[in-house]
């Protein structure tokens, strides 16, 4: 039994996406292992752009930008059809709290009930900076939080040849956390999921190790969570998944590096021994793997 990866058209009446879209949960599949979501299409409106769609849509710009190789997202123009990456496999992990793939760029928020999941663009780490893998709580919730730059960013601040930080930036529109923070109980608690100053950081590697949220979007998990809820995060670049019908599914993303660029030998691809033990189409799966176009694809069904 066949289930086609579906693709809804979506038009939008308005000429001009608003800025913030409404924050709706994915249903988790009854058959455990499907893809979650669906792909939108989207068309684009006068006045549409890449940062407007990957706000409205929640989806990072990089992750439209692999959605649709063939296509000008900097140059959009009116009537053009964009495909939405609002389907997807979820990571191989804790499905309760916060779970963070950083190699998607996406944020996962799984409410108590377990039967829905709430999914969000992030930016994470740059180069040299990168966000560690870990599992650990929340351990500080805190509303108009100060900025306290470290050692490491006051000096990479002083090599740029910027003008000198201060030692504590107060809460308001200069503060790169933006109006919400949960610090995490990791190491010394120097990383934090927080909002942002500046929103076309999110969806990128662009911070100093932290997670970055829109505004609306970190304002709306800071009023669902808590001290002490678990928050995993995780590397996969490459996820794969079987169904209850033996449908197996590949989702592939471009890899981080230490350097920023791609490289595949950082793919996990244990998963995939078993596919090819029961005459899987290697072809048809390195194409996929190759592409890194960030959505699911199913490559076969095996007993």
């Amino acid at each position: 039994m066949k289930k086609r990866l579906s693709i809804i058209l979506f038009s939008l009446l308005l000429p001009t996406l608003q800025a913030h879209a409404n924050i709706t949960p994915l249903p988790l599949p009854e058959n455990k292992g499907q893809p979650v979501g669906q792909l939108l299409l989207h068309t684009v409106q006068e006045g549409d752009t890449l940062a407007s769609l990957a706000r409205y849509y929640g989806v990072s710009p990089i992750l439209l930008l692999a959605s649709n190789p063939d296509q000008d997202l900097f140059l959009l123009k009116p009537g053009q059809e964009v495909t939405i990456p609002n389907q997807l496999l979820l990571p191989r992990a804790d499905t309760k709290g916060i779970v963070v793939n950083i190699a998607e760029l996406r944020l996962y928020y799984y409410p108590e009930d377990g039967s829905e999941v709430y999914v969000f663009p992030i930016g994470i780490g740059r180069v040299g900076r990168s966000t560690p893998e870990m599992k650990t709580t929340i351990s500080q919730m805190r509303k108009n939080p100060t900025w306290t730059p470290t050692a490491n960013t006051h000096k990479e601040n002083k090599k740029m040849g910027l003008p000198p930080l201060p030692a504590v930036v107060p809460a308001g529109p200069d503060n790169p956390l933006g109006e919400y923070a949960m610090r995490l109980a990791y190491g010394s608690g120097e990383y934090l999921i927080h909002g942002t100053n500046d929103p076309l950081d999110v969806g990128l590697r662009s911070s100093a190790g932290c997670i970055r949220m829109y505004p609306e979007h970190v304002e709306w998990l800071f009023e669902q969570v808590d001290k002490g809820v678990q928050v995993q995060i995780v590397n996969q670049a490459l996820k794969v998944s079987t169904d209850e019908y033996g449908q197996v599914f590949i989702e592939s993303h471009e890899p981080l590096t230490p350097e920023g660029a791609a490289d595949n030998s950082e793919l996990d691809m244990s998963d995939l021994a078993p596919l090819f033990e029961q005459g899987a189409d290697r072809a048809l799966i390195e194409q996929i793997i190759g592409g890194h176009q960030g959505t699911p694809q199913m490559v076969g069904q095996f007993p």
